[in-house]
């Protein structure tokens, strides 16, 4: 039933591209991210990024396959149900989807982009590159799992794990008809990158952020969403239209010639003007007195004059964070609260006085390491709500119980009205201490929370005065220490790290 939908409705999106007339714009790389883009669109996939993709990827039990492995059509569309079953959840009332419409929709242009390709199949590699160039979010994250899935244990791309990427995902622009423009060859895998070279994460995205030419589209599919709303108060000089909306493109040879993207891309042109003179694409407006500013400030140095294109990532690849050490929660006394206020001081002076040497170093990641466990047992802390919540329930029981007896006799009974108002007094007072305890810990997370990343934050820093020092993706790795840290006394774990520590370690005992 699903697969009939699909296919009435992938007949229809064709239709309704089709009336779009992207098949007017010259340009093959506008035409093939224009034409995506609307897919994306229509499927409600710019709603979903990367991070949603590999959450669905891992309750669907794909991420421990083989790349090459190959996976049935009903598991594709549970995968992809799932994707949008999430998605409705997380929306806004006012914002609503239609989980299996676009379910159906998006499995059949699956299937007919791989079906794009003879003696093609449906295999794990397929769906997370398709899934992964579709979705929404940003692009430095997409590349950042494109290269996680094409790389080794080592952090090196693997050519033939990349070359199996490229096909997958220039299935895309075939699946609309630019086949010929980007379809794929044997060759673009090892034409995208230097030979007997190692590519790394930051190389793989400095050479595909600015892309070759068969992902051209990809980036610029980007950028075709972050402009959808920009408005530029000028008239463009071939339609008048008043004002434009998305790219601006000027003449570098005719002073104030100016074109929307719609007559841009359609190659029309008017006046002195030719399709041969250079254009500059613009994807926002700037008032003169701005971009006067901007240049005396680049001219006086204040300003970059280029920014880099993402951030700069560790080359050794991140090692997951193990919770297997985390000690479950276990009753304590009252005096948790103060526990963890003297912790985070501790955590806090530690952070001020370190000294740059590596054993101070290990000593700080047992103390993180500690204190994740440590804070497990807060939520012993939720057990004082459920209490209150039991008691409040019943005293509202007693009350409803109270009142339904007998009205008349309630309203002269002072003993009755009496206990009612204390009653009501306490049920007031159970949940201000409900409410105070739920505010302390919201407190005490968020404290944890800067603490912890500013340890990370010196330790990355530290780590690049020293090349003795471990790696910042170590920091990140707290929780995977070895089992036997977790397995000493405390006093062993906290050795010279502060008295207070371990005092407040103690008073949680």
């Amino acid at each position: 039933m699903v697969m009939e939908e699909g296919g009435r409705a992938y007949k229809l999106l064709l239709f309704v591209t089709g009336e779009q007339n992207f098949d007017a714009i010259c340009l093959s790389t506008y035409r093939t991210a224009c034409k995506l883009r609307f897919i994306q669109k229509r499927c409600n996939l710019h709603l979903i990024d990367i991070y949603n993709v590999i959450e669905a990827v891992r309750d669907a039990g794909l991420n421990a396959v083989e790349l090459n492995a190959g996976i049935s059509v009903t598991r594709l569309e549970n995968l992809v149900s799932s994707l949008f079953n999430q998605l409705s959840k997380r929306l806004p009332t006012t914002h609503t989807v239609n989980p299996r419409e676009s379910t159906a929709l998006l499995v059949e242009f699956l299937l007919a982009a791989i079906d794009s390709e003879p003696d093609s199949r449906l295999t794990v590699l397929s769906v997370k590159a398709m899934l992964a160039m579709l979705c929404g979010g940003k692009l430095v994250d997409k590349l950042r799992y494109v290269f996680s899935q094409v790389s080794d244990s080592s952090g090196v791309l693997v050519q033939s794990k990349f070359d199996g990427f490229l096909r997958e995902a220039l299935k895309l622009p075939t699946a609309v008809h630019e086949g010929p423009s980007f379809g794929y060859t044997h060759t673009l895998a090892r034409s995208c990158f230097p030979q007997q070279k190692r590519v790394m994460l930051n190389m793989f995205l400095d050479i595909v952020a600015d892309p070759p030419q068969c992902l051209v589209w990809l980036p610029l599919m980007h950028r075709l969403a972050n402009v959808e709303h920009v408005y530029h108060p000028v008239s463009c000089s071939y339609c008048r239209g008043n004002g434009m909306t998305g790219f601006r493109y000027r003449c570098l040879r005719c002073r104030g010639y100016q074109l929307c993207q719609n007559c841009f891309w359609r190659g029309n042109a008017s006046g002195s003007h030719s399709n041969q003179h250079q254009m500059k694409e613009h994807s926002s407006w700037k008032s003169s007195a701005t971009k006067l500013g901007r240049a005396l400030s680049r001219t006086l140095g204040c300003v970059s004059s280029r920014e880099p294109s993402h951030p700069i990532y560790p080359e050794e690849p991140e090692r997951t964070l193990n919770l297997a050490n985390i000690v479950p929660s276990r009753p304590i006394g009252n005096t948790m609260n103060v526990a963890l206020s003297k912790l985070l001081i501790s955590l806090l002076s530690v952070c001020v006085s370190s000294v740059d040497s590596p054993s101070r170093q290990d000593e700080e990641h047992k103390l993180i390491a500690r204190y994740t466990s440590r804070l497990a047992e807060t939520e012993v802390c939720f057990s004082f709500p459920r209490e209150i919540l039991a008691e409040i329930k019943h005293l509202r029981a007693e009350h409803d119980a109270a009142c339904h007896a007998s009205p008349e006799k309630g309203s002269t009974n002072p003993t009755l009205l009496a206990e009612l108002r204390l009653l009501r007094q306490r049920k007031d007072e159970l949940e201000q201490r409900m409410s105070s305890l739920q505010e302390s810990r919201r407190e005490l997370m968020v404290q944890l929370e800067g603490l912890m990343k500013l340890l990370k934050a010196q330790a990355a820093g530290s780590s690049h005065a020293s090349p003795s020092r471990p790696s910042p993706s170590t920091v990140r790795s707290v929780g995977a220490a070895s089992p036997q840290a977790h397995m000493y006394p405390p006093q062993d774990s906290l050795a010279g790290v502060g008295g207070d520590v371990q005092e407040a370690f103690a008073q949680g005992k």
